[in-house]
């Protein structure tokens, strides 16, 4: 009797890890992470499953006393820019998939969007000379296959794919505070680039305990093929004649990558109708440190680097790695509902740039089967980002970054909702 039990968590008692253990556990992550990679519908046992998700989330993380540290054009808060700011935007992620089982094989396709961001503090602050405006998005589409055997009293399974990621996004900073007529003083950076990545893993299983364990990497994603333009048209050229890049538009490229990472992932059945589970996560932000762009027309004849004289800009980050851990329990109410709780941390990636700390995140949610076929999932978060400060940093290369400004954040809320939809035929 008690195996039987165990083995109903394998169905509507599952749901944990899938809806509360990957959507809401993302809720502002360190870096530029919005939903990470999810395979976790590779593992559903129907033959064939579809599922639609959407999670929307709300940080609301407040900049204070910010301060102008940059005299050379002019002082902020002597203008009557304000020293607070709303820094972030509420986003969505999305996702959808199918999965198909074919005796010993089961495949994957879906569509998420594993990166982003969105800050917009205005260009009424202290430190619009830092930032005005800031959006990263995401479209990634994989194909995941596993191959299962039989191994002592469970299955171990291979786990390998493919995912291709389109990235794209724009920054919007004062350049220069000058006279309205002059223009808004706001320059613009649009970028977009794609490429491909792959993923490699294992797992194994004891169904009649609802255990599995899973280690899956995911590899880096190139972005060689960096493109798009710098707009400096409202920054006229007459406030400094010997930059041609006032004034116009220019072709700018770079390179940069989204990062490989390695997710540990566990759960098993303790007690009838319970399921314990947990996941530890790292993702290799430290690979974005500053990511400069040129001229498409120096091309190939000067290197592109942080310190070139023919640098246009540079998106500056010197992010540190992210780590994730959670740990959380299950429980199968009955046939139709079943619940969960999760408890996150999430190591902030910021090392003084950014407002990006720790956070801590508490998820519940709830799972409703009407019929065996159909799975109903609703589920919400409420978590706290840590407060700190922006300040300048000295990179590896030496050189000092983040002269713009300087601000304070206290702890701040961050909140989530999910919902999804699971169909099994």
């Amino acid at each position: 009797m008690t195996i039987l039990r165990h083995k109903a968590l394998l169905g509507a008692g599952c749901f944990s890890l899938a809806l509360i253990g990957t959507a809401l556990n993302s809720a502002h992550a360190g870096g530029l992470e919005r939903g990470g990679y999810d395979i976790d519908l590779l593992f559903d046992p129907a033959q064939v499953t579809g599922e639609l998700s959407g999670t929307y989330v709300m940080p609301q993380r407040d900049l204070k006393n910010a301060t102008d540290t940059d005299p050379s054009d002019g002082n902020l808060n002597a203008l009557g820019k304000s020293s607070t700011a709303r820094d972030t935007e509420s986003y969505w992620v999305p996702y959808g998939g199918i999965k198909i089982g074919m005796g010993p094989v089961d495949c994957l396709g879906d569509y998420s969007q594993p990166i982003g961001a969105f800050s917009n503090p205005g260009a009424n602050w202290a430190g619009a000379q830092g930032n005005v405006e800031t959006k990263v998005e995401s479209k990634a589409f994989s194909a995941t296959c596993s191959y299962k055997m039989d191994l002592s009293k469970g299955q171990f399974r291979f786990i390998g794919g493919v995912f291709h990621e389109d990235v794209s996004g724009f920054k919007e900073q004062l350049v220069a505070p000058i006279p309205a007529f002059l223009g808004t003083g706001i320059g613009r950076l649009d970028l977009e680039g794609d490429g491909w990545g792959w993923r490699a893993g294992v797992a194994y299983e004891i169904p009649d305990i609802a255990l599995r364990a899973s280690l899956v990497y995911n590899s880096s994603v190139k972005l060689d093929n960096l493109s798009g333009t710098l707009d400096l048209t409202q920054v006229p050229g007459l406030i400094n004649p010997a930059n041609p890049l006032l004034g116009n538009v220019t072709d700018v490229y770079g390179s940069s990558q989204v990062p490989d990472s390695v997710e540990l992932k566990l759960q098993s059945g303790i007690a009838p109708g319970w399921l314990a589970f947990g996941s530890i996560k790292w993702v290799n932000w430290s690979d974005l440190q500053s990511i400069p762009f040129c001229p498409t027309s120096t091309q190939g004849l000067i290197a592109c680097t942080t310190t070139s004289p023919v640098r246009a800009t540079s998106l500056d980050l010197l992010y540190r790695d992210g780590w994730t851990v959670s740990g959380g329990i299950g429980h199968k109410f009955n046939d139709q509902w079943s619940g969960a709780a999760v408890l996150t941390w999430d190591r902030g990636t910021t090392t003084g740039l950014s407002a990006q700390t720790d956070t801590w995140t508490v998820s519940g949610g709830v799972a409703y089967t009407p019929t065996q076929n159909i799975e109903i999932r609703l589920g919400g978060a409420l978590g706290v980002l840590t407060s700190g400060s922006i300040h300048s940093v000295v990179g590896s290369d030496g050189v000092t970054y983040g002269t713009d400004y300087t601000a304070d954040f206290g702890n701040d809320l961050v909140s989530a909702v999910s919902t999804s939809l699971k169909v099994k035929w």
